[in-house]
C-alpha cells in the first residue's frame, strides 16, 4: 500500500511534533524532512496548525469508529477484549500521536479542540458501557469510568517503553489491562 504524499508529511509532521515539541518544529524542518522545501508544504496544509488538527482529529474520529465496530461483538467480555487489542495496537503503532495528544492538544485551534474531546468522551463512553456490561453489578457509571481512564493510562504508557519488542508488549499490556478492570471490579 503506497502512502500518499500528504499522509507521508503527517507522518513526518507526527514525528518531529512528538520528538521536539510543537513549537520547536518549522514548516522548513518538516519540509526537509519530506525532501522538499518548507513553502511547498501549503500547498497541502495551510501551516503547521493545520497539519497537528488534522492528526488529532483523524485519529480521534478513527479510534472511535473502529471501537464501536469492537464493541458491538455480542459477548461483552469479548467485545472488551477487543476494545483493549484495538488501543494496544493503536498505541503502540502510533506513540507519536500519543505524544502530541499530550504535549500539544492545546495548540488546536478551540473550535476543533472541543471536537477531538467530544469525540473522545464518546470513546470512554464506549468502553464504559462494554466494562459494566463485561461486569455486570460489579462496577457503577463512576467506577467503570475511573476504571477505562486506568486503562488507557496504562495502555497509553507505550511511548515510554517502546524499547521492549513489541511481540512481547502488546500481549503484556493487553493482559495487565484486563487484569486491572477486572481488579477494578473486587
Amino acid at each position: 500500500m503506497t502512502v500518499s504524499r500528504r499522509d507521508q508529511i503527517l507522518q513526518v509532521a507526527a514525528r518531529l511534533f512528538a520528538e521536539r515539541g510543537y513549537h520547536s518544529v518549522g514548516m522548513d524542518d518538516i519540509g526537509a524532512a519530506v525532501g522538499i522545501s518548507g513553502p511547498a508544504l501549503y500547498k497541502h496544509f495551510r501551516g503547521k496548525e493545520a497539519m497537528l488538527t488534522e492528526l488529532l482529529v483523524d485519529i480521534s474520529e478513527q479510534l472511535l469508529a473502529r471501537g464501536e465496530l469492537r464493541a458491538s461483538i455480542e459477548d461483552p467480555t469479548q467485545a472488551l477484549s477487543a476494545l483493549i487489542e484495538g488501543q494496544v495496537e493503536f498505541a503502540l503503532r502510533h506513540p507519536d500521536l500519543i505524544t502530541l495528544h499530550d504535549h500539544a492538544l492545546n495548540q488546536v485551534p478551540t473550535a476543533e479542540r472541543h471536537r477531538i474531546r467530544r469525540v473522545q468522551r464518546a470513546y470512554v463512553e464506549l468502553w464504559v458501557e462494554v466494562a459494566m456490561k463485561a461486569h455486570p453489578n460489579r462496577l457503577d457509571d463512576r467506577e467503570a469510568r475511573a476504571a477505562v481512564h486506568a486503562a488507557f493510562g496504562l495502555i497509553n504508557s507505550t511511548p515510554h517503553t517502546l524499547r521492549t519488542p513489541q511481540r512481547i508488549l502488546a500481549p503484556m499490556l493487553t493482559r495487565m489491562t484486563l487484569a486491572a478492570l477486572a481488579a477494578a471490579t473486587a
